[in-house]
């Protein structure tokens, strides 16, 4: 092949990346609600409060996930006046009521405050406060019995989301660990200990340390499809 046609060939090439790159950026839409709850048949349905959202993890929108693109800008090329008076009183730091969201998994859906997300990341916020109905999946995958499972964990004990693990029926084991951490404080303090408390104590003085001592060895490297928590679950199993 000549030089002539080669250089023709990777522009074709080039052209077909930067076009394909301005499709995805800018006209992708938002995830809709409804397609995500029926392929997770996702229709059980609590209510879990006010509290912040990371604005990355809203992925989607109940009713209008065709006006905005996945980057939460909107459409069309004129800017509602809606939109200009949230952006404006972001702007002088007024307190603005709470998004409503529903949850599905780790990923949530705006039913109202699709503007106030849309100013929120365009002023760079990380998170932003949200109302939150969670709808729980109940198709029976490996996924979905483990996030079961974490959320039940979290919900009794109020720790971090951010302890995950990957095999069904750990997060018993963690919550076992803690009641006899519950136990052992009652003994020791001879007055009744929490769950919450106890749960509170255990992450503190035993859970962390051992994590940290994981995280300083680099022992994960080791075992690239588990999580730190896997290892301290197995490590801890033998040591308890």
């Amino acid at each position: 092949m000549g030089t002539t046609s080669s250089r023709s060939m990777l522009n074709r090439i080039w052209q077909k990346i930067v076009s394909g790159r301005g499709k995805s950026t800018g006209k992708d839409p938002l995830v809709s609600f409804q397609e995500r709850q029926k392929s997770e048949e996702a229709f059980s349905q609590r209510d879990l409060g006010t509290k912040e959202v990371a604005l990355d993890k809203i992925v989607g929108s109940v009713g209008r996930y065709n006006d905005f693109n996945h980057q939460f800008r909107l459409k069309e090329d004129h800017e509602p006046y809606r939109l200009k008076r949230i952006k404006d009183a972001m702007d002088m730091g007024r307190v603005l009521p709470p998004v409503e969201l529903y949850k599905i998994k780790d990923e949530y859906f705006i039913l109202d405050g699709n503007h106030r997300v849309s100013a929120a990341k365009e002023f760079g916020f990380a998170t932003i406060e949200a109302h939150i109905v969670e709808f729980l999946p109940s198709t029976d995958t490996l996924e979905n019995i483990l996030y079961q499972e974490k959320h039940d964990f979290v919900a009794k004990t109020g720790l971090p989301e951010s302890i995950n693990l990957t095999a069904v029926g750990q997060y018993a084991y963690l919550l076992e660990q803690i009641l006899e951490h519950q136990y052992f404080l009652e003994e020791q303090l001879n007055e009744s200990i929490s769950i919450r408390q106890a749960s509170q104590d255990w992450y503190k003085s035993i859970y962390r340390p051992l994590i940290h001592i994981i995280k300083q060895n680099q022992i994960i490297k080791a075992f690239p499809k588990r999580t730190v928590t896997d290892l301290y679950a197995y490590i801890s199993y033998h040591q308890w």
